[in-house]
């Protein structure tokens, strides 16, 4: 049987598909497991052992529609469900499998606050979706494999954190899923052990900052809150935003001791690692089922807001100018010092 599954972004997303690929692949007999996603995410699967062949989606949908066509696919498994992946499967013309979005519950949830959502991961509904295949879940949770090229050395690092370090995301792809800059300094000081900031090219800005806060260079444009607040703050921080690929952040994500991330793809990949993890909510909530699959976690969230959430993804600023979600969170934790 040839199947082909598809989602086509982004990084968490892809990341979260991982267990439907195990299990085709190691729970069907003779199966050829394809899969398609945007050309810019699709080094996210090259090293998965599950799949045989990855099909990319450049600037031509149409020639990726043509290149479908040629492999004479059994079996559609739609893990996007939107109008592109819709349009797909017409013009294959292949049975399809897919999973249920529940985008009207979410609109509900974030529009009115009328919480009709069950209590099941995204990952569960995607494994649900393909039941009447005969498959069953592994409980193995999510995969993520790095090449060894990719593989990060401990001399890559700096002296202070060769010894071990925590690991803190501080991008996202919305500005309502990320703490602001003040929020971030706070968590590092409270975290104070080496730490090591990730994120990508567009995060690297902001990590300076915060790199430059605790290296106590020029408080010019610090004002005089700032300046008290900084007394005292000695966290050795390593900003390793835009310095390292995906699958190296990944790596060094594998090797921390612990996690602190947004809502991301990252956050997905630790769980990939089992790495305990402190999950950061915004105006987004766990409750939309994407919270750290088959790991421990720690959720840090505002739940005293009539306001959240806002949005099932997200938005540039808060609607309503005061950014409580992010604001007021609390950071309420212990770390042993290991």
């Amino acid at each position: 049987m040839k199947i082909l599954v598809l989602r086509f972004s982004s990084i968490g997303d892809i990341v979260l598909t991982t267990p439907v690929l195990r299990i085709l692949k190691t729970q069907l007999d003779d199966v050829k497991l394809h899969f398609a996603t945007k050309e810019k995410f699709a080094n996210i699967l090259a090293s998965n052992p599950y799949l045989d062949q990855i099909h990319r989606l450049g600037t031509s949908e149409a020639e990726l529609i043509q290149e479908l066509k040629i492999e004479k696919f059994d079996l559609i498994i739609d893990l996007h469900n939107n109008l592109r992946t819709w349009l797909i499967q017409k013009k294959l013309g292949v049975k399809t499998y897919r999973f249920d979005k529940l985008n009207i519950k979410k609109w509900l949830f974030t529009n009115f606050k009328i919480d009709l959502l069950p209590n099941i991961h995204i990952v569960d509904r995607y494994l649900a979706s393909i039941a009447p295949l005969g498959v069953k879940g592994d409980a193995l949770g999510l995969d993520f494999f790095i090449p060894e090229h990719d593989e990060v050395q401990n001399n890559w690092l700096p002296e202070t954190h060769q010894n071990g370090y925590i690991a803190l995301v501080i991008g996202a792809t919305y500005h309502t899923k990320r703490l602001p800059l003040k929020r971030l300094i706070e968590l590092c000081d409270r975290i104070n052990q080496p730490i090591i900031l990730l994120g990508g090219p567009e995060d690297s800005g902001l990590g300076e900052q915060i790199q430059d806060f605790f290296m106590e260079k020029s408080t010019q444009n610090l004002s005089e809150d700032d300046i008290e607040f900084k007394l005292g703050k000695k966290a050795l921080i390593f900003n390793a935003c835009g310095k390292f690929n995906l699958n190296q952040s990944a790596s060094l994500i594998k090797k921390a001791r612990y996690v602190f991330t947004h809502d991301t793809g990252l956050m997905h990949i630790a769980a990939a690692f089992k790495k305990h993890i402190y999950s950061i909510w915004g105006n987004t909530t766990p409750k939309f089922g994407m919270y750290p699959y088959r790991t421990s976690f720690v959720v840090f969230e505002n739940n005293q807001l009539q306001c959240r959430p806002c949005s099932k993804i997200g938005f540039e600023k808060c609607p309503k100018n005061h950014f409580k979600c992010m604001n007021d969170l609390v950071f309420d934790f212990y770390l042993p010092n290991n």
